[in-house]
C-alpha cells in the first residue's frame, strides 16, 4: 500500500506523525462507526481474527498516526494507565446478566491495538473485541498483534472495523460489555463527547478512556520558556473547537448529566534516560504545536529544542507528561448507581 510520508521536520529533527503536527492545521483523527455496524453481535467461541480494513471510496486519506509512533508510545502508555480502575470495571463487569458467556468490547480510535494488548489480558472471561479506526494500515496492525488471551486463560477475538464516534448511538453498542479508548477523548469535541457519554448510557455500558492530556507537564531541569510552550501548545490542542486538555471535566460533565458515576485517576507519562527516543520525539512534537500556535516563539524555540535533546541524549533530562484516566459506570443491572 501507497504511504503517505510519516515525518516532517520541526527544528531539530523529525517529527512522526501523531507525535506532533505534520499536516494541515486543524487534521484530526476522527473514529467513524456505524449504527447498523455492531446490531446482533455476540462474543466469538471460534471464529479467527476477522479484518475488514477495506479501502473507502475515492482517494486514500493520509494517515495521521504513524505505526512507528504508536509503538513508540506503547511502552509508555501501559506504564502509565490507571490499573486501580480495573478493580471497579471488573466488578461491574462481573454482575452484568450472563457474564459467564463473556462480553464484547469496543475499542474507539484504536491505532494499532495498543489499548487491547494490554486490557484484555487483565480481564477475566470469554471476549471479543470490535477494533475501530478510520485508517485501514493501522487496523491491519491491530488485528495481527491482538491479545489472544485473557487473565483466566479464556479466548479473545477480535475484528476490525472502520467507521464516527459522532453518530455512535445506543443501538450501535446494543450487547456491548465495554467501551475503551486510549488518547481519544482530547482530540474530540464537545458536542462528540457527548454522543459518546449518551450512547454508552442509553446502552448501560461502562467506558474506560485513558491517556486524555491533562495540559501540565514538568520537565527537570526546569527552563523559563517551560511554561510559555506548554501555554501555546493547549492553546493548539482546542484548535476547531477540539477539548485537549479541557476533555476529561468535559466527559465527566457530560456522564455526569445522564446519572453516570465517573471516576478519575491519573495516568502520566514519566520519561526519563529510559525512554530517550520517546521524549525526543514528544519534545520535538511538543515544541513544533506550540511553535505552529505561535510562531513569534520559533526562534527561542529553536535554541530551547536543540538544548533539550541534547540533554536528552546525554540521560540528563527527566519528563512528566500529565494524562488522566476515566471510568464511567452506569447504573447496575438492578438500577442502582
Amino acid at each position: 500500500m501507497r504511504r503517505t510520508s510519516s515525518a516532517a521536520r520541526t527544528g531539530s529533527g523529525a517529527v512522526i506523525a501523531g507525535a506532533g503536527p505534520v499536516g494541515a492545521p486543524g487534521e484530526r483523527k476522527t473514529v467513524r462507526l456505524r449504527a447498523e455496524e455492531a446490531e446482533g453481535m455476540e462474543v466469538s467461541k471460534g471464529a479467527e481474527v476477522v479484518a475488514e480494513a477495506e479501502e473507502a471510496a475515492g482517494a486514500e486519506e493520509p494517515s495521521r498516526y504513524a505505526p512507528e509512533w504508536l509503538r513508540l508510545r506503547e511502552p509508555a502508555d501501559a506504564a502509565a494507565r490507571a490499573a486501580e480502575l480495573l478493580g471497579p470495571l471488573s466488578t461491574r463487569l462481573a454482575e452484568r446478566p450472563g457474564a459467564q458467556r463473556g462480553f464484547v468490547v469496543h475499542d474507539l480510535g484504536c491505532g494499532t491495538g495498543s489499548m487491547g494488548r494490554w486490557l484484555a489480558p487483565r480481564l477475566p472471561g470469554a471476549q471479543h473485541w470490535v477494533l475501530h479506526d478510520r485508517d485501514p494500515y493501522l487496523l491491519h496492525f491491530a488485528a495481527v498483534g491482538a491479545a489472544r488471551a485473557a487473565a483466566d486463560g479464556s479466548r479473545v477475538t477480535v475484528e476490525t472495523r472502520r467507521g464516527d464516534v459522532a453518530r455512535l448511538t445506543p443501538a450501535a453498542l446494543a450487547g456491548a460489555g465495554l467501551v475503551t479508548a486510549s488518547a481519544l477523548l482530547d482530540v474530540l469535541t464537545r458536542e462528540e463527547v457527548d454522543v459518546l457519554a449518551a450512547a454508552c448510557a442509553g446502552a448501560g455500558c461502562p467506558a474506560l478512556l485513558t491517556l486524555s492530556v491533562a495540559g501540565r507537564v514538568a520537565l527537570a531541569p526546569a527552563d523559563p520558556l517551560d511554561a510559555d510552550l506548554t501555554e501555546a501548545f493547549n492553546a493548539h490542542q482546542r484548535r476547531s473547537g477540539l477539548l485537549g486538555p479541557d476533555a476529561v471535566p468535559a466527559a465527566r460533565e457530560a456522564f455526569a448529566a445522564h446519572g453516570v458515576r465517573v471516576l478519575v485517576r491519573p495516568s502520566p507519562w514519566r520519561l526519563g534516560p529510559g525512554a530517550r527516543e520517546l521524549a525526543a520525539q514528544w519534545l520535538r512534537g511538543w515544541v513544533g504545536a506550540a511553535v505552529e500556535q505561535r510562531p513569534a516563539l520559533r526562534q527561542r524555540a529553536d535554541r530551547y529544542l536543540a538544548e533539550r535533546l541534547a540533554a536528552c541524549a546525554a540521560g540528563e533530562l527527566e519528563v512528566v507528561v500529565h494524562h488522566d484516566d476515566l471510568l464511567a459506570l452506569p447504573g447496575r443491572p438492578d438500577g442502582e448507581a
